[in-house]
């Protein structure tokens, strides 16, 4: 017996990548804004902005890893 409500195999896999694009997405914006306001706040323009660039892109790609290791 089978319950009605429970998504099937391809409606997880469109989820996991829409859950996936939207931790990029909010990492890399987070990390530009926090650079952004970084630089603002102690003049150091775009030091500030390129470490957030690329904090914020590691820590996406940390978390998609974790996002996909469940998956295997």
């Amino acid at each position: 017996m089978t319950d009605e409500h429970e998504p099937d195999s391809k409606e997880l896999g469109w989820m996991a990548f829409a859950v996936m694009g939207s931790t990029i997405a909010l990492c890399v914006a987070l990390g530009v804004a926090l650079g952004i306001w970084a630089d603002h706040i102690f003049g150091s323009s775009p030091l500030c902005l390129l470490l957030g660039i690329v904090l914020g892109s590691v820590v996406a790609v940390v978390s998609v890893v974790q996002q996909v290791r469940r998956y295997l």
